[in-house]
């Protein structure tokens, strides 16, 4: 699967790292455990002034600086299962060899409150992070994994993702944003990455 480069912009040529947030656009999905990816985003969006506002390749995006490099902080708006329609165009724009693509995820298998770093590998079930891989034909990009736990029953998996955090649950979704936005900045500033 293919598709072109969105429009050309004037970061043309200059090294730039691409950070995508999963989730889904619209007010019904915010702050819902499906969208914990935007989260991270808008958090980024506001510690580093970038304004994530551009549509640019079916999403929203913004170009910026963390730490020493020029990011795009990106959204999807093509909803979580077509995120690579979004995402793959944004990577043949921006990506040169060896800046990052780093994508952060909400994940079931993950206890609340837990966040782990995956350099690469399978799905995991996940369809966002499966339609990323589909469409760029590899699985080698960073992934920022969000643990939001499972529901007591199985069938009830689509209903949860998508419902909000609980109140007592909200410590723990701003102490992982929190950490996940370290996370990014540890990774575009860790010595020996290029520059």
């Amino acid at each position: 699967m293919r598709l072109g480069r969105p429009k050309s912009n004037h970061y043309s040529g200059v090294r730039v790292d691409v950070i995508v947030g999963l989730g889904n656009p619209g007010q019904r999905y915010r702050h819902t455990r499906h969208n914990i990816g935007f989260d991270v985003i808008d958090a980024l969006a506001q510690r580093y002034s970038i304004a994530v506002r551009q549509r640019e390749a079916a999403a929203l995006c913004g170009i910026g600086s963390i730490g020493p490099r020029r990011v795009v902080c990106a959204k999807p708006q093509t909803y979580m299962n077509a995120s690579g329609q979004s995402v793959a165009p944004l990577v043949r724009c921006y990506l040169r060899q060896g800046e990052w693509l780093i994508v952060v995820h909400d994940d079931i298998d993950l206890p609340l409150g837990t966040v782990k770093l995956k350099r690469q590998g399978g799905d995991a079930g996940h369809l966002g992070i499966r339609s990323i891989i589909a469409w760029l034909e590899s699985d080698a990009f960073l992934r920022i994994r969000m643990g939001v736990g499972r529901p007591p029953r199985k069938e009830d998996i689509v209903d949860y993702v998508l419902s909000p955090f609980l109140a007592e649950e909200e410590e723990a979704r701003q102490t992982m944003v929190a950490q996940a936005v370290t996370w990014v900045e540890t990774l575009l500033e860790a010595p020996g990455q290029p520059r």
